[in-house]
């Protein structure tokens, strides 16, 4: 599937948001080079860290507007996808804490998507 900059940049902040919540480890720093090798955002995964290192305080909830912007205008589908294969990165390092939950069902909540996310999380 083909993303313009603009969405790489929106997908590539969800990810790093989530893995950064408690501090980037090796793990997640690989997890993340993967996704963006594979999607060909090298470029906006840097710019999504730059993003959160500006201030990494007030991160979340400029991210969240930000996000929103981008994600509301995709069909429900699409922000339900995008926000399953972040849960299911974060499960592939062997954990995922509360904060990260707390985090990942705020954006499906932001985003209109928080029934359906947690039917699809379920099964």
């Amino acid at each position: 599937m083909k993303m313009d900059v603009l969405t790489k940049k929106a997908v590539m902040l969800l990810r790093s948001l989530i893995f950064h919540y408690h501090g980037l480890d090796q793990e997640e720093r690989s997890i993340l080079d993967h996704v963006a090798k594979k999607l060909n955002a090298t470029d906006e995964l840097s710019w999504a860290n730059d993003f959160i290192a500006e201030d990494y305080l007030s991160a979340f909830d400029r991210a969240r507007e930000f996000l929103s912007k981008i994600f509301l205008k995709m069909n429900e589908n699409e922000r339900i996808r995008y926000l399953l294969e972040v849960w299911e990165e974060n499960y592939q390092k062997g954990y995922v804490t509360e904060m990260e939950i707390t985090a990942i069902l705020t954006l499906s909540k932001d985003w209109h998507v928080e029934k359906r996310f947690l039917e699809q999380v379920k099964n």
